[in-house]
């Protein structure tokens, strides 16, 4: 997905290697450090998942852009 741009009517999101690229870690490591984040801002349907999983976003909260889905989390 790394490189992609996801479209949706007038909306475009470039999925920039710059930004998104990073190490790969486990279910268990993802779990964590979504646990900790104060922001994030999650593509693909395995980030998805764990992010419900962890109960940090609900799943009515998800949209699909261009066949991939997506939330945001921002938490105060």
């Amino acid at each position: 997905m790394l490189g992609k741009t996801l479209k949706h009517g007038n909306t475009t999101v470039d999925i920039n290697r710059a930004f998104y690229e990073g190490e790969l870690v486990s279910e268990e490591e993802l779990e964590k450090a979504l646990e900790e984040a104060t922001t994030a801002n999650l593509f693909g349907e395995k980030t998805i998942r764990c992010a419900i999983k962890c109960r940090l976003i609900d799943p009515d909260s998800v949209i699909v852009i261009d066949c991939v889905p997506h939330a945001q989390v921002f938490r105060v």
